[in-house]
């Protein structure tokens, strides 16, 4: 058994005289909510699109569920359920009608399973009411309804978010926390919504230009964005040594060129510039630091530019 539900090895996906994926080696581990981050045509639904059977790669490899080769790839796409582009909808049916429709086109046994989707994404209630009348948030959970018809062990979702009202974006997040933690569902998220993604992720891929630049987990990304007290002062040495003596902590840094990168005392700073000053310490520069997500994102691929 494959501890991943998807993997790729040099994967290449060419469009003419356009490169869309370039030696892309992803990994998702299962259990995982992976984040897939990128500009818009940096490659996000192209890999989406490839992973889902929509389209063919150039080159290179794909596994599922640790099966290869189109008939057992075939196979393993029987256990993902997708959204790309927007859900397939119906609009002069209401959503029990939809779900039904799609249980009969996917041949899953039994109409059991749409009462229980419908559950499962709070749509129970929506009565006759037609699609057409929806919100989009709740247009997107009967997208997801539609997505997990057949109980998939992954789930693929392009831009599942987008344009969805702020209480529509909470209750997305919420439902596939839900997803994952009580149904043991790995998903894959494309979104440009970063902050959200920040919420709700444990792994993280940054593509850019077709190129996976990085892969990450929320703890590795947490430790690189982490906030600090940037402090330069005339005598680094002795600004560490007042930090860990007076302030009675070990939890900063000294970088190659002086500065203090200070973890701790982020909601105290006047404690930290008093006891430098009572030291005898010239303070050259002293402010808060650190990255969001966004701001990561963008220094990583304003990088990649560069290179």
């Amino acid at each position: 058994m494959s501890d991943y539900v998807l993997r790729t090895a040099r994967l290449t996906k060419r469009y003419k005289q356009q490169l869309a994926l370039r030696d892309v080696d992803l990994a998702i581990k299962k259990g995982a909510i992976y984040g897939f981050i990128g500009q818009n045509g940096a490659g996000k639904s192209t890999l989406i699109r490839v992973a889902a059977g929509l389209a063919y790669p150039t080159s290179g490899s794909l596994e599922l569920f640790g099966q290869a080769g189109e008939e057992r790839l075939t196979e393993a796409r029987r256990r993902i359920g997708t959204i790309i582009e927007g859900p397939a909808l119906y609009p002069q049916m209401n959503a029990a009608d939809n779900l039904e429709a799609h249980r009969l086109l996917k041949g899953i046994p039994g109409k059991a399973c749409v009462a229980r989707m419908l559950a499962l994404v709070g749509l129970q209630s929506a009565g006759r009411k037609k699609v057409k009348n929806f919100s989009l948030g709740m247009k997107q959970r009967l997208g997801l309804a539609i997505a997990l018809l057949g109980d998939p062990e992954f789930l693929i979702l392009d831009e599942p978010i987008n344009g969805l009202d702020p209480m529509g974006v909470v209750e997305i997040r919420e439902l596939l926390r839900r997803l994952n933690v009580e149904h043991g569902i790995t998903i894959l998220i494309s979104s440009h919504i970063l902050s959200e993604l920040h919420l709700l992720a444990t792994h993280y891929g940054i593509i850019h230009k077709g190129e996976l630049l990085e892969q990450l987990t929320v703890e590795e990304l947490n430790a690189r964005c982490r906030q600090f007290l940037h402090v330069k002062t005339d005598d680094p040495a002795k600004a560490a040594s007042v930090i860990e003596t007076e302030l009675g902590t070990t939890e900063f840094d000294v970088m190659p060129d002086g500065v203090v990168k200070l973890y701790k005392y982020m909601d105290v700073p006047g404690k930290v510039s008093t006891a430098l000053v009572r030291a005898g310490l010239v303070i050259e520069e002293f402010m808060p630091m650190g990255e969001d997500l966004e701001r990561y994102f963008m220094n990583r691929i304003g990088g990649a530019d560069h290179e």
